[in-house]
């Protein structure tokens, strides 16, 4: 379920960059930031997802040695 949730968070980055592309093409810098943000965020995302991942390995680990 947590990572369907990403997954939206996802999609929602590219459906508000579109809205936002058409200005940000005019000016690089303006490209570049949007284009960094969007890799941010979803870098961020993947990150939480698999923080979110290891922790349920180490509980699954911790309630098989128990």
């Amino acid at each position: 379920m947590k990572g369907f949730g990403y997954l939206i968070s996802t999609l929602s980055v590219f459906l508000l960059a579109a809205g936002s592309f058409k200005n940000a093409v005019k000016e690089p810098l303006l490209l570049a930031c949007l284009i960094l943000g969007m890799a941010t965020s979803i870098l961020g995302m993947a990150l939480r997802y698999l923080s979110y991942r290891r922790e349920q390995r180490q509980k699954t680990a911790d309630a098989h040695r128990a």
